[in-house]
């Protein structure tokens, strides 16, 4: 390999590890932009309030509207029946109680969903980070290449 073969080759590697380099850059950056998304993704789903969803708002207006009608019909049966101011205020006291439920429910139902999001945040985010890890193996690796590739065409220079 003459002279010119050698600066050609030594040439070559040089622009091998730069093109690769620059590749690397881009595609890193890519994927930190990823892991950004996923962060974010992560934040605002977390810490949302399970009760201002529009599935629990749902279930906490359907169930005060059940207990003003059982409460409006319970009222209705003491004033035909001549029921007890105490029969009316276990019956108010019960449909309240029956709102706690459905608040604690919904609450126990956002936790558990909490718990989803994080297990999905985490894998996606190790997932981000081993793409990261492999390129900088990558990168390494396509250094050495061309380093070695350098050093191959300088020792084949003819002194």
């Amino acid at each position: 390999m003459g002279l010119i073969g050698s600066a050609i080759g030594a040439a070559g590697a040089i622009f091998g590890g730069i093109s690769a380099s620059k590749a690397m850059k881009k595609v890193k950056a890519n994927v930190e932009a990823q892991k950004k998304q996923n962060k974010d993704w992560y934040d605002r789903r977390y810490n949302e309030d399970a009760t201002q969803r529009a599935d629990a708002q749902r279930i906490l207006t359907m169930t005060e509207d059940s207990i003003r009608n059982r409460n409006r019909a319970a009222a209705g049966t003491q004033a035909v029946m001549g029921g007890t101011e105490e029969s009316v205020a276990a019956a108010k006291a019960a449909n309240n109680r029956a709102l706690a439920d459905a608040a604690a429910q919904i609450a126990v139902a956002g936790e558990q969903r909490k718990d989803a999001i994080e297990q999905q945040y985490l894998q996606r985010d190790a997932q981000l980070q081993e793409q990261l890890n492999n390129m900088e193996a990558g990168r390494a690796n396509a250094i050495a290449g061309a380093v070695q590739g350098v050093s191959k065409a300088a020792n084949s220079i003819p002194f």
